[in-house]
């Protein structure tokens, strides 16, 4: 006997049949043998790809479900490319993964993941690279429920690339939903997964020339172009990470098409070349906006996005115990096993484990674990894990009409 996950109610496999439980059933998000479905049980009109089978059918006395010989042949995969050596976030990243880098006291990555497993996604490929180790041990460490793969990227040449490096694992899926792993956002999930055709998910934008740029037909009701960092965009609509693909075959196609042919943009091969192949082949593609977009690469924008979770439901620490002789002023997240003494934290700090602080007053803030911190007034930084900061203490002795200033200078 079998436990078979399924978000809607419990689901048994005896041998090659499955049976399910209860009268009311609605929905079905099933998995066998590495197949996946979401239907309704009694409606054959939603097996459109079903391989054998399937034979349905209620038993009089318990009224449970049964089906025999089931064989499904539609696989919901996630790609999640993690490759990049995340510069603008340097000294940070040297030795740390931009995906791995704590928001609200969440990593970037985990807030993918868990969007992606809310949807019912349970395989997920991801392209590693730089200091990609690390990713692979907390993903296997902290999701060790869901089937993963890992590709490496040996030479970075753009999101296209890194698409094109794990085709022979993506070759199977017939959806495919692929997020960058520097990315933040809140749209309408269920809009996405509910839409029949390939879908972009994007948001108006200030300066559109540093993103691939989406432009509508006539019509606007699909995409007609996609241009990556155009030098004059000719639409405000940046694609933001986070895309659900119909036909990953044609996406496949796109991918080795650009890359045997040389076809770059701006010296790589970004995923919005495959995009503009597939439109051009007649693949449709629709839209979702999303409400929020966080883009994690800088660290102004991680600092806006810390701050941004700190004030939802959820994110912020409760129930913290006494730090000796300080002021916490939420919202805050502080990690496990901190030691905190004569210092004022927050508001908009998230700190790591095992952080060690002592007289210091920070605000706005991300500390990572094991960072040893004292003397010191912190505004606006980013500190990494296993970091000592001591500041500049002075004694002094003033006398009348005496003005002394310690900031550094502007400009």
């Amino acid at each position: 006997m079998k436990k078979v996950y399924n978000r809607h109610y419990d689901e048994m496999i005896f041998g090659n049949k499955l049976f399910f439980l209860g009268n009311s059933i609605t929905s079905i998000s099933i998995r066998i043998k590495e197949y996946v479905v979401d239907c309704d049980p009694f409606d054959p009109p939603c097996f459109p790809e079903v391989r054998s089978g399937p034979q349905a059918y209620r038993t009089e006395e318990t009224d449970n479900v049964f089906f025999d010989n089931v064989q499904f042949h539609n696989i919901m995969k996630a790609i999640i490319p993690v490759a990049g050596a995340g510069t603008r976030l340097r000294p940070l990243t040297y030795t740390q993964p931009k995906p791995l880098i704590p928001v609200a006291g969440k990593p970037i990555i985990s807030f993918i993941l868990d969007q992606l497993i809310e949807l019912g996604i349970r395989e997920f490929v991801f392209v590693i690279g730089y200091l990609g180790e690390k990713i692979k041990n907390y993903v296997d460490t902290e999701y060790p429920h869901i089937s993963r793969e890992y590709v490496n990227q040996e030479v970075r040449l753009g999101s296209g690339h890194a698409l094109w490096t794990a085709r022979e694992q993506l070759k199977d899926a017939s959806e495919l939903f692929i997020f960058f792993g520097d990315t933040i956002i809140d749209v309408d999930f269920q809009k996405v997964l509910d839409s029949p055709h390939s879908c972009l998910c994007v948001k108006k934008v200030n300066d559109p020339r540093e993103y691939g740029v989406v432009e509508y037909g006539p019509r606007g009701k699909f995409v007609k172009r996609v241009v990556e960092k155009p030098r004059i965009p000719k639409s405000d609509l940046a694609m933001v990470g986070f895309y659900k693909i119909k036909d990953v075959a044609r996406l496949i196609e796109a991918l080795d098409f650009n890359i045997s042919h040389n076809i770059r943009s701006n010296g790589e091969f970004p995923l919005t070349d495959a995009f503009m192949y597939m439109i051009d082949k007649g693949v449709k593609f629709t839209t979702v906006t999303a409400d929020n977009w966080f883009n994690c690469g800088k660290k102004e924008v991680l600092l806006d996005t810390n701050a941004t979770f700190l004030d939802r439901d959820g994110y912020a620490s409760s129930d913290l115990p006494p730090f000796d002789n300080s002021i916490l002023i939420h919202p805050v997240s502080i990690g496990k096993n901190c030691n905190i003494q004569d210092s004022i934290i927050g508001p908009h700090v998230t700190i790591g484990d095992n952080a060690r602080i002592k007289r210091a007053i920070i605000q706005d803030s991300i500390i990572g674990n094991f960072a040893h911190i004292k003397d010191i007034n912190l505004q606006r930084s980013v500190v990494g894990n296993d970091t000592a900061i001591t500041g500049l203490r002075q004694s002094l002795n003033i006398g009348d009409n005496t003005e002394i200033d310690f900031s550094l200078p502007r400009g």
